[in-house]
């Protein structure tokens, strides 16, 4: 097979891909997220993008599963982009590890907080591309507040039981590394707001935060509440952006959520065992012409605050790889 080199204008940037006929050699056109990397099976197609190297749509036929931002605009409410090396928030972007006080930036400053980790604007590169499948990597060099070298990859699969992804980390420094990973993909309602739609959620409890900063304050079980979703109901106008935890899982150990529309189609998003928990957010805070049209179903391997906290919280010893695993479908 051949290498082709391409440079894109005068920014003087070289990509290299094999030729062949399998692997989408993408845009060079601009976009605000960067490369588009799309993978086809069947009417099942996605598209990955190079900035956060999320997913930035997903459709069966002519209908969205998760719910998409258009091509020539910037991704808000961290749409479909990977959380590494934490999911949600951080107060005052400080904690201790092994005895060393740390401190990161406040990129959710008006909270005091320290938000969904360091990937989300950077640039991924795709590492393997072929028809049904791409594989994302990146980086994260040692940097101040989190002075640990770590190595992702992000596995984007299409195949009959719908879009699998799956992230590894690996510790490729030589001290022991604070993970926590997650990702922020939002569930469609098809047409219109997910106001009409039923949610069914295989959780028991919920991990309720405060009104101001939304950290962590207790926990409290879902039954008998307006967050027990365990037997599916409309979601109406309740306003939800909480963790759900303790997930009741199918043979396969999968937990899912599922969210019915009055089209008649429901999309589906599991989670597999590595990841404990998952936040629903209903989009109450995103631009108005955003709001509720699609619902923050977000995977999460610890709580909010786990990195100050130590809940879920994971310790990546050199050489070490952390793999976790989430899907979508159409049902």
């Amino acid at each position: 097979m051949r290498a082709v080199s391409l440079r894109a204008g005068n920014r003087g940037i070289d990509m290299h891909y094999e030729d062949r006929s399998r692997i989408r050699v993408p845009s060079m056109t601009a976009a605000p997220s960067g490369h588009q990397f799309e993978i086809v099976h069947g009417d099942q197609r996605a598209t990955i993008v190079e900035v956060g190297g999320g997913v930035r749509t997903y459709v069966v036929g002519d209908r969205d599963v998760l719910d998409p931002y258009p091509l020539g605009s910037m991704r808000d409410g961290a749409h479909g982009a990977v959380l590494v090396p934490w999911p949600n928030r951080l107060a005052d972007g400080r904690y201790r590890f092994d005895g060393v006080d740390h401190q990161v930036a406040l990129t959710e400053p008006s909270k005091d907080n320290a938000i969904h980790g360091f990937l989300m604007w950077r640039s991924w590169s795709a590492l393997e591309h072929e028809s049904s499948r791409v594989v994302m990597g990146t980086r994260l060099h040692p940097m101040m507040g989190y002075p640990f070298d770590l190595e992702l990859r992000v596995t984007y699969q299409l195949d009959d039981g719908g879009l699998t992804v799956t992230t590894d980390a690996t510790n490729v420094g030589a001290e022991p590394c604070p993970y926590g990973c997650g990702q922020h993909p939002y569930l469609s309602p098809g047409s219109g707001l997910i106001d009409d739609c039923v949610l069914e959620l295989s959780a028991d409890t919920r991990i309720v935060t405060d009104d101001v900063r939304q950290l962590p304050v207790e926990t409290e079980a879902v039954d008998g509440t307006a967050f027990d979703f365990r037997r599916g109901k409309v979601l109406g106008a309740l306003q939800i952006d909480f963790p759900f935890r303790e997930l009741s899982r199918d043979e396969e150990g999968r937990a899912w959520v599922r969210l019915s529309a009055p089209d008649g189609n429901r999309a589906e998003l599991w989670v597999g065992e590595t990841y404990p928990i998952i936040e629903i957010y209903t989009g109450d805070t995103l631009d108005p012409k955003r709001r509720r049209r699609g619902l923050g179903t977000e995977p999460m391997t610890c709580a909010p605050n786990a990195f100050s906290s130590g809940d879920g919280l994971v310790r990546l010893t050199p050489g070490d790889t952390f793999t976790t695993t989430w899907g979508a479908r159409l049902a």
